[in-house]
């Protein structure tokens, strides 16, 4: 698995994009070199349709703009097609209005570029990269399939690599840093 000062993988993957242009049938592509010059939060979710995957989906999708306020975009990523993004999408209350993009990838590049395909189960561990503009790898974090993460620390780990200080534990944005 790739972890922190590694580059994260060249990727062109279809996606649904956010927002009500998610909901038109219309597919975008996104790469790597999208978005240039922010810093990218990329998270894997096992499949569509399943239970826990949704609550983190949208978890994600309620803090986009506070990634934005930060330059920060969010990509989701599961190993199904555009079609059945599209579809839960349509399909899932909570989806309807999701403001991140879910990427495809249906041939498990991305997964397995990342090294967080789970290989019994063939599916995407709960993996989440923090990406900074250059394309390092600053944070990475991967849950077992059962258990869904917490959008909300990624944001305050995010708050901590972008203040550049040292920051001690449980720090949130406007706390002391430590000083040496």
């Amino acid at each position: 698995m790739l972890t922190v000062g590694d580059k994260f993988p060249s990727f062109d993957l279809t996606a649904v994009p956010g927002g009500p242009e998610g909901l038109k049938g219309e597919f975008v592509q996104i790469s790597d070199k999208s978005d240039a010059g922010k810093w990218k939060i990329v998270f894997f979710w096992p499949m569509d349709f399943t239970f826990v995957c949704p609550t983190e989906i949208v978890a994600f999708g309620k803090l986009a703009k506070d990634f934005a306020d930060r330059d920060a975009v969010v990509y989701g990523v599961s190993i199904d097609s555009q079609f059945v993004h599209l579809n839960w999408r349509l399909h899932h209350d909570d989806l309807k209005d999701l403001p991140i993009p879910m990427l495809a990838d249906i041939k498990r590049e991305l997964t397995e570029g990342t090294g967080v395909l789970a290989k019994e189960a063939g599916v995407a561990l709960r993996a989440t990269f923090v990406v900074d503009p250059h394309g390092v790898i600053r944070h990475v974090s991967v849950n077992d399939l059962s258990v869904g993460r917490n959008p909300q620390e990624i944001l305050r780990i995010l708050d901590g690599l972008q203040s550049d200080e040292l920051c001690p534990c449980n720090w949130k944005k406007g706390d002391d840093f430590i000083k040496v």
